[in-house]
């Protein structure tokens, strides 16, 4: 059975942005989709989103996806680097993922950040894990370094890297509520 684990962002739940309209598509597709409630999504913590995440995947096997949104993604890497597996999943899809951030609004954002910025990832690990990886990012993404972004994710996991024009981080507060490109990456 192919499975799809959507990982929400950072102060997002299952039922923003555009998950609902993804988990739809997907399961019209004959995909089980999960897209977790993260705890505390108002000051996400590596470890305990990486241990959630965890419990909801269960046993990974050839059949499963992933796709993350911004903090999401942080959190599907180092989930991935921990995780026990000899085998490849079929394909991970980034959407706003980021290695460093600009532009946080307080310094209590920049604090729960600062973990999820300088705590490193074993990318060889998560290579040999993931058959392919995706990820889209936007021309103006609010929280900048997208050169930099694109570029970690190209030479560090081989990535695949589409910048997508003016759409923000990819949230509600874009008017985002559906990424058509998301979902043919997932069925190409």
């Amino acid at each position: 059975m192919k499975r799809v684990f959507i990982v929400h962002r950072w102060d997002g739940n299952p039922n923003s942005d555009w998950y609902p309209w993804l988990k739809r598509e997907l399961e019209n597709k004959g995909f089980k989709v999960e897209v977790p409630k993260m705890p505390n999504t108002s000051e996400p913590k590596i470890n305990a989103w990486v241990s959630y995440l965890r419990k909801a995947v269960g046993k990974l096997d050839n059949e499963t996806y992933f796709i993350g949104h911004s903090i999401g993604c942080q959190t599907i890497m180092r989930y991935l680097e921990k995780e026990d597996y000899n085998g490849k999943i079929k394909k991970v899809i980034f959407v706003a993922g980021w290695f460093k951030l600009a532009n946080l609004e307080s310094k209590e954002e920049e604090i729960i950040a600062k973990p999820w910025m300088e705590t490193p990832i074993n990318f060889d690990k998560i290579k040999q894990k993931v058959s392919k990886i995706v990820v889209f990012l936007s021309s103006n993404e609010p929280y900048g370094f997208v050169k930099y972004n694109s570029k970690t994710f190209k030479e560090k996991l081989n990535a695949e890297v589409i910048i997508e024009q003016n759409m923000g981080h990819f949230s509600e507060g874009d008017n985002i509520k559906k990424l058509s490109e998301v979902l043919k990456s997932i069925l190409g």
